[in-house]
């Protein structure tokens, strides 16, 4: 058997196979008898079709069998013999099988490219610090009042801009497309989120009143909804004010575990400056893996960089499940999205090769102890015990992604401990 090796670019690769015809015969003949005693033919009892009858009849399933046995037989013990790592499964290209002739083929993988690592000590990145302002603190306490307000009935009167009511709706898109009905639905007339058709038409009705109205809705509506006529019909059932609580202490002892206002501020800013603080994290490392990825250019393997692409799609669709959203009924073209990613995918696989190079020249471990601490932090988030969680990672196989995802927390601690961060 004669194997070429060719390196075609920095990451793909092939051996190129040429099978002696006689391991190739041998196959054939061999997957003929193991088909000549399963095959069931006119004229033939069960098990005994002759071998070269079971050739003619079985040709293709013959060739194809031995192909995928040849293949696996030699490619996988070249890669071993060769110390190959290619990172995914070879794809088999050009093969050519016939009887009494050598079979050939190419196995085309990819690698990991051979790199040169840039001085990645003394990296400079500027960052904006962290900044928690009364302001915010201020904003805060007001989300928590909005949250807090009651909805108090109204005397019988028409109703105004500023009321909130309660009303039964029925929805019919005039293309024809499904409507749908909801019972004691709340809308605030005059808000901004509103149609002004529908704030207008909601103005001066009184209690078990009708009315229908047409809404033209513009493109930055709903999906479900975007660029259509949809006639709906309004009872109103009740009509009710507002009202939200004053930020006093009083307030603040409601939620349930302040003394009061000063102390629920003083836990508001902890919060604020707590999420400040992982955010300029995230955007320090962030910055750091641009800049360190902007020191070179080489190419990344293709394997690599559809995972990217693909993860980043599926994140964006399981975001709008999140949402309620059928991924699958939003207008967004997803391969086109997908192919989108690429630029930024290329940037990402970048950055891990070049993470993981560095790790391996500077021996970072990972501990046990850090892997039996991080599926504990899991583990409390998820609200089970740490061993259930092990035990279904270990059956899942994530236990490689626990380490390989420590691994790069302290490669990026490495970095930033050698770099020069100004905070703005």
């Amino acid at each position: 058997m004669k194997v070429d090796y060719i390196e075609e670019t920095s990451v793909r690769k092939a051996l190129v196979f040429e099978v002696d015809p006689e391991i190739v015969q041998s196959e054939i003949d061999r997957g003929a008898r193991e088909i000549s005693k399963k095959a069931r033919l006119p004229g033939f009892r069960p098990g005994k079709v002759p071998a070269d009858v079971a050739k003619r009849r079985f040709r293709e399933d013959i060739l194809s069998g031995t192909a995928e046995t040849i293949v696996n037989r030699y490619v996988f013990k070249e890669l071993d013999d060769r110390g190959l790592k290619p990172l995914g499964s070879p794809r088999v290209e050009d093969l050519r099988i016939a009887e009494g002739e050598p079979m050939s083929f190419r196995a085309v993988f990819e690698t990991l490219p051979l790199i040169e690592v840039p001085d990645w000590k003394g990296l400079r990145v500027t960052v904006q610090g962290a900044d928690v302002t009364d302001d915010d603190v201020d904003k805060e306490i007001d989300r928590l009042r909005e949250e807090a307000a009651r909805y108090e009935p109204v005397e019988p009167r028409p109703t105004e801009t500023g009321d909130h009511v309660v009303v039964d709706l029925t929805w019919t898109p005039r293309d024809g497309s499904p409507g749908g009905h909801d019972e004691n639905a709340m809308i605030e007339i005059g808000h901004e989120g509103n149609h002004e058709d529908m704030n207008a038409a909601l103005q001066g009705m009184s209690v078990d009143e009708t009315k229908q109205v047409d809404v033209t809705w513009g493109p930055d509506a709903a999906p479900a909804i975007a660029g259509k006529t949809v006639g709906y019909e309004m009872t109103l059932k009740a009509i009710k004010k507002k009202v939200v609580p004053e930020a006093d202490d009083e307030f603040a002892k409601d939620l349930g575990e302040f003394d009061d206002l000063d102390a629920l501020k003083a836990k508001i800013r902890e919060q604020r400056e707590a999420a400040e603080a992982r955010r300029v994290e995230r955007d320090t490392r962030a910055a750091l893996v641009e800049a360190l990825v902007g020191k070179v250019s080489f190419e990344v393997p293709e394997t690599l960089v559809e995972h990217h692409m693909t993860a980043r799609t599926e994140n964006l669709a399981r975001g709008l499940a999140y949402q309620g959203l059928d991924p699958r009924k939003v207008d967004i073209d997803w391969r086109e999205y997908r192919e989108s990613q690429r630029e930024n995918a290329v940037k990402a696989t970048r950055a891990d090769i070049l993470l993981d190079e560095i790790a391996t020249r500077e021996d970072i471990q990972v501990l046990d102890a850090e892997v039996d601490a991080e599926i504990a932090r899991l583990a409390e988030g998820a609200g089970k015990s740490p061993e259930a969680v092990r035990a279904q990672m270990e059956k899942e196989g994530d236990l490689a992604s626990v380490r390989g995802r420590i691994r790069e927390e302290k490669t990026l601690d490495l970095l930033k401990a050698n770099a020069s961060i100004e905070l703005t």
